[in-house]
């Protein structure tokens, strides 16, 4: 007893954590498999990945609403559900990073693309929409962003990433972020 519940909520967080990789790792297998799949049946398995997150994250509503000790902890797991459902974030890859805090490894991707796309080894299209997500996941964890790359974002940014970046300014608008999310915005790519 004299842990006051800290086992208990490294335990959850694990679990919790492992539930968001599930998912997640779904969502990027999917459409890693996306040319094998029929496409109603994409659909489908989208879908249904989809509504598991919105699940999940009813579920995460409800423990930071009961518990506060674990309210910083998941909002940042809420944030990454809820910019997946908003589809304001389309790569699966960013919003696990982004989810588990590791700016790092953001920076490490985003170098990646660039040598990636200098070979040919990625479309431009693919570059401009994984690098604005990736800025824009730096920018919500924190990170200073560089004048380039700060003008990069303006230049790029999507509707839908714009809207969720004005949302989650302010984290206690839940409202705003759940109506975001649950909107679905479908934008230029």
């Amino acid at each position: 007893m004299a842990s006051r519940g800290k086992s208990e909520t490294g335990k959850l967080r694990q679990n919790m954590e492992e539930q968001l990789d599930r998912l997640m790792q779904q969502l990027q297998d999917l459409e890693e498999c996306r040319e094998d799949l029929e496409e109603e049946e994409y659909e489908e398995t989208k879908k249904e990945t989809l509504e598991q997150l919105s699940e999940f994250n009813d579920s995460l509503k409800k423990i930071m609403t009961g518990d506060m000790t674990l309210v910083d902890d998941l909002s940042g797991m809420q944030l990454a559900i809820q910019a997946a459902i908003s589809q304001a974030f389309k790569t699966p890859e960013v919003i696990r990073m982004f989810a588990k805090k590791q700016p790092g490894q953001l920076r490490t991707r985003l170098a990646e693309m660039d040598r990636e796309v200098m070979v040919g080894k990625l479309s431009r299209d693919v570059y401009v929409q994984q690098k604005v997500e990736i800025l824009t996941a730096l920018r919500k964890l924190g990170e200073k962003l560089t004048s380039e790359d700060e003008s990069f974002l303006t230049e790029n940014a999507t509707a839908s990433l714009s809207q969720f970046e004005r949302v989650t300014a302010d984290l206690g608008s839940e409202d705003k972020i759940m109506a975001l999310a649950s909107c679905g915005v479908k934008t230029k790519t």
